[in-house]
């Protein structure tokens, strides 16, 4: 017997920052590569509390199947949360939740991807989106980037010569793997353009309250009045990533056909999580957490910053994020992120070099790093080997 796989198997390929992740289990191993969210700020003495709280009171309920919507509860704290922090003007009637907001992504290039459609980016972005668009075989084609956001000459002179496009997804908020947040400005440039062509822009909002200094901006959906933006986010960053729960909040012709495909997908999202973030937020102080998140962030941040200052060679450059989980490093263009990775894990350093967050690849002399998983100390000396063996290459 021959076994056949499906055609899209072709263009899938193991995720690199999961396969660098298993070599950073080793305790030794001082790790800058996952965007992991630091476990000691999990509040487990709360959630067990809640979790028996929720199987007294509801518990025939949280374990049995439920509506592919959502928890409705959910949805309207979600609701309240997004118009006051995000300026969004959305109905929880209006927001599904989903098994993460990777699922988000995946629903979203079911819904509109066909071999060989476009799908614009940022220049680089998201390593797990690229991964879960390319499952549908489309063309990226990335927009040119800087400090503020996508160039928005650039977006218009691709708009205006590229037929087929199906959607454009973002990161304006501390993107993954840059760091970088766009300006105000650009959000309503941005905004102009996307309603002269009327396309569907995903809008993926994973990091967006944990900002370390300056105001909240608003969201590119809060500028939406066309219902073109779709608003993806997620409790990973600001909660629990092991409850898988992610949300998407889009105008009703979108949320429809989301509803239809993750009925096919997976029914729904885990009834007992939906039900236990819901009663942490009635019983604790849901932004006094994400506050103490965003404080010990930005410790981690400035600790990361300042060893960079202080060890990295002066033609090595880097971001300055004001909030989020990551940093973007520039290596002299002669330099490989990949070779200078091997001789870092022989230090017990790890990073993830940057050419996997270009979906057509060719840039190889940037890298990633994550500077939330870990204490000031392990960061410092983490730098300080690292830019040995930059000064070494």
């Amino acid at each position: 017997m021959t076994v056949v796989f499906a055609d899209r198997m072709e263009f899938l390929r193991a995720s690199e920052i999961r396969e660098i992740l298993k070599i950073t289990q080793r305790p030794e191993v001082i790790s800058f590569a996952g965007g992991l969210p630091a476990p000691e700020l999990f509040p487990v003495e709360e959630m067990k509390c809640v979790a028996l709280k929720v199987l007294e009171e509801s518990g025939k309920q949280a374990l049995q199947y439920s509506t592919t919507e959502g928890f409705e509860p959910l949805r309207k704290q979600i609701e309240v949360r997004l118009n006051k922090k995000f300026k969004v003007d959305v109905k929880y009637t209006n927001i599904l939740i989903t098994s993460g907001s990777q699922q988000a992504l995946d629903l979203t290039g079911k819904l509109f991807l066909n071999p060989q459609d476009i799908v614009l980016c940022e220049s680089p972005t998201y390593l797990a989106a690229i991964s879960a668009f390319k499952a549908y075989k489309p063309n990226f084609i990335e927009v040119p980037t800087d400090d503020d956001g996508m160039i928005i000459g650039e977006l218009e002179k691709i708009l205006q010569t590229t037929v087929n496009i199906k959607f454009i997804y973002i990161i304006p908020d501390f993107q993954n793997p840059t760091g970088r947040t766009w300006s105000l400005d650009r959000r309503r440039q941005f905004i102009e353009v996307i309603n002269q062509y009327e396309i569907p822009v995903i809008e993926d909002n994973a990091y967006g309250e944990l900002r370390f200094e300056g105001e909240v901006l608003p969201a590119i959906k809060s500028f939406d009045s066309k219902g073109l933006v779709i608003f993806v986010s997620t409790f990973s960053k600001t909660f629990c990533p092991g409850l898988r729960i992610g949300w998407i909040a889009a105008d009703t012709q979108f949320i429809e056909k989301y509803v239809l495909l993750k009925q096919a997908a997976d029914l729904h999202t885990s009834s007992i999580s939906q039900r236990e973030i819901s009663r942490y937020i009635e019983l604790y102080d849901f932004e006094a957490h994400i506050k103490m998140l965003a404080e010990v962030y930005k410790g981690r941040r400035d600790a990361v910053v300042t060893a960079m200052q202080k060890f990295f060679p002066q033609n090595v450059r880097f971001t300055y994020p004001q909030g989020g989980l990551f940093t973007w490093v520039e290596l002299p263009r002669h330099v490989s992120a990949k070779a200078l990775l091997e001789r870092c894990l022989k230090q017990n350093v790890a990073f993830v070099p940057g050419d996997s967050f270009f979906p057509n690849g060719r840039i190889e002399n940037t890298f990633r790093l994550n500077y939330s998983n870990m204490p000031e100390e392990r960061i410092y000396e983490g730098i300080r080997r690292l830019s040995k063996e930059i000064e070494n290459y």
